[in-house]
């Protein structure tokens, strides 16, 4: 591994990205498993969901921000944060399709990185936030 390589896998938003696609993923081939075994969908694309959700929670506190948080501090919050940012991604792509006439690939594009730069700032400064140094 090069030395540059090591350098921007140890910078945060790059750790963020990583677990975020790796996320993505487990959760598109989990999805796409579970539904062709039979699974309902609805049953399965949540249960993959929430499959990716634990993976990413626990790689993100762990990895990207160093476990520096008690789960009962960090978890709620991350909850919070991935509520608010699923909700947002459907209510830009709903204004992005239906009043801006986007195309559905440059809508998915457009709250992928919305919702993702919204996760890593709020999930950074609030979910994670380095504890405020004692007095």
């Amino acid at each position: 591994m090069s030395v540059r390589f090591r350098t921007a896998l140890g910078a945060q938003p790059v750790r963020f990205a990583v677990v975020g696609i790796g996320a993505a993923a487990i959760m598109v081939v989990l999805s796409y498993v579970l539904v062709t075994m039979g699974t309902p969908p609805f049953a399965g694309s949540v249960v993959a969901y929430a499959t990716a959700f634990a993976v990413a929670y626990t790689a993100q506190r762990a990895w990207t921000f160093g476990a520096r948080h008690r789960h009962s501090h960090a978890l709620p919050r991350y909850f919070i944060i991935q509520v608010g940012c699923a909700l947002m991604s459907g209510g830009l792509a709903h204004v992005l399709v239906i009043y801006l006439q986007m195309p559905p690939l440059a809508m998915s594009v457009a709250i992928t990185a919305a919702s993702s730069v919204a996760s890593y700032l709020l999930s950074s400064r609030w979910a994670f936030a380095a504890a405020a140094p004692s007095r």
